[in-house]
């Protein structure tokens, strides 16, 4: 599981890195806002835990901005000082997925990133079922059909993860490209268009429907 963390107390950061390497987590550590931005447009990331009073863009800059302008929706924790309301609206308001003031103990932020994998499919070992006779072991890129096993490209595993996160919701193919490839592998309309081809025929026509003119919708 890929983390990215913005938080420029040296000792806080310092105590959090090693906490969240020791828990097994792939980190990338920020101490200011618009690095941590940059890493967020360019990079792919299970989850980012952001800091509000941040230099150069605060947490909630980096949250409107990935949400407003970069259609992202990677699951997204602040962590703050403030005790006030405002702060808290604001960062709901703007999409964040949960909201944790400090001070708070390690095993609270543990509680916090497991209900957020629990919540987003992130990282499972354990299966995903589709109906009765359909298994998706995303871990794997595997999916099991009538007790045969199938295998599946890498991304078109994170395509059909990302429909199992966001079921009956219509999703378009720009979701589908900022939320799954970063700017240097940009496919094509024909290639996204290819992978859900391919996922049909294993889950389903009646499955993945094609809203036109939007995008697809997973059932």
């Amino acid at each position: 599981m890929k983390v990215l963390l913005l938080e420029d107390d040296i000792a806080l950061n310092d105590l959090l890195s090693d906490h969240l390497e020791d828990k097994g987590f792939e980190l990338a550590v920020c101490l200011d806002g618009q690095d941590a931005l940059e890493k967020l447009i360019d990079e792919k990331f299970d989850l980012a835990l952001l800091d509000i009073n941040t230099p150069s863009l605060s947490g909630i800059d980096v949250l409107k901005t990935i949400r407003t302008d970069y259609k992202k929706n990677i699951p997204i924790i602040i962590l703050t000082a403030y005790q006030d309301t405002k702060h808290l609206k604001e960062s709901f308001e703007n999409g964040v997925d949960d909201y944790i003031k400090k001070p708070f103990d390690l095993e609270e932020l543990d509680q916090r990133i497991q209900k957020i994998c629990r919540q987003f499919n992130i990282e499972q070992d354990s299966s995903i079922k589709i109906n009765e006779n359909i298994v998706f072991y995303p871990s794997l890129c595997q999916i099991i059909k009538n007790e045969k096993s199938i295998k599946i490209a890498q991304k078109e595993r994170d395509i059909l993860k990302y429909f199992c996160t966001h079921k009956n919701r219509v999703i378009s193919s720009e979701e589908l490209l900022q939320n799954i490839w970063i700017y240097e592998e940009m496919p094509t309309d024909a290639t996204i268009r290819v992978y859900i081809k391919n996922l049909r025929e294993i889950v389903g026509k009646d499955r993945i429907t094609t809203i036109r003119g939007i995008g697809y919708k997973f059932e």
